[in-house]
């Protein structure tokens, strides 16, 4: 997995992804509601170190397929958003900026 860019961008930025909606969805509310900081802390620094993984990434990905600049920014702002880095890999595959499977399977063939 790790070889492969696209791959590895793809398994950090659903981490990443559930990371956010984890921080927002469980551990906000337990930190308001039930008095829990302690919550937001761990699950914060979680998805702080992913979303630096996620950025590092998207930058592998960017000079690994000539990524356009906006298609970076298009990573970026993903990041920042729920359920971002899930549409934006949906939007990769679908405007074929994503190598297809076939490719990456030849790729790592010959690796």
């Amino acid at each position: 997995m790790w070889k492969n860019p696209q791959r590895t961008f793809t398994a950090i930025g659903y981490c990443e992804g559930i990371s956010f909606l984890v921080l927002l969805g469980i551990a906000m509310p337990l930190k308001y509601f039930a008095g829990l900081p302690e919550v937001v802390l761990v699950v914060g620094w979680i998805h702080g170190v992913l979303w630096i993984l996620y950025m590092l990434a998207a930058s592998r990905c960017r000079f690994a397929y000539k990524w356009r600049f906006r298609t970076f920014l298009g990573a970026g702002l993903a990041s920042v958003l729920p359920f971002g880095p899930f549409v934006f890999d949906w939007w990769l595959r679908r405007t074929g900026t994503a190598p297809i499977a076939d490719e990456l399977a030849a790729e790592e063939t010959r690796i």
